[in-house]
């Protein structure tokens, strides 16, 4: 296993120090959560909700929050994948970025955006999301929105949108912390599709 793309100090490593639950172990209720799955166009609840469900008080306001942003949000989806996808890549989450390259794709983002925004500021600069992706930029390094990158934002985004936009970010930062301390790995069946997607890219 080969990743094409990685961060310069690499992705934290898979450890399993808190395992999400076995199908077997989940609680009835859990068990339920379909629903889950098919918002996010999957046949199997992803382990990153199995595994945030160990906790059932903060699990389900959390989901209710989280799913007001994805799938539910008003952010473009194309942008909204894009900019999770740049702060698991600046979290050095694998497994927050290896989901986002699966859902991103089939929201729309192409190969060549996804390693664009891999590459950077420098690899963004002529994409229609490049304020958006400075200011994420801005967000996971300053935490803060630079005056001029805002203004470039209040030209495309609603005030609304800006509101969304930021705390995106800021959800997908707080998650990739948990999943890096967590050590979640990735299911096989989205580990087969971010290796697709790297042979791809390195043809």
């Amino acid at each position: 296993m080969t990743d094409y793309l990685q961060p310069d100090a690499g992705w934290f490593e898979s450890t399993d120090r808190l395992p999400a639950p076995t199908p077997t172990g989940r609680k009835p209720l859990f068990r339920a959560l379909s629903g889950v799955a098919r918002l996010m166009g999957r046949s199997e609840v992803p382990d990153v909700i199995a595994l945030l469900g160990r906790h059932p008080r903060l699990f389900w306001p959390w989901l209710a929050f989280a799913s007001r942003m994805m799938p539910y949000g008003t952010l473009p989806p194309v942008t909204r994948e894009k900019l999770i996808l740049r702060t698991a890549w600046n979290c050095r989450s694998r497994y927050e970025w290896g989901q986002h390259v699966e859902i991103g794709l089939r929201a729309g983002v192409t190969d060549a955006e996804i390693v664009a925004v891999a590459r950077g500021p420098a690899g963004w600069a002529a994409d229609r999301d490049a304020a958006a992706l400075d200011a994420c930029e801005e967000l996971c390094r300053e935490k803060r929105v630079s005056a001029a990158t805002w203004e470039r934002l209040q030209a495309r985004f609603s005030e609304g949108q800006l509101v969304e936009l930021t705390l995106l970010v800021g959800h997908y930062e707080m998650l990739a912390g948990f999943l890096n301390s967590a050590g979640l790995g990735l299911e096989p069946v989205i580990e087969a599709e971010l290796q697709g997607f790297y042979r791809r890219v390195a043809a």
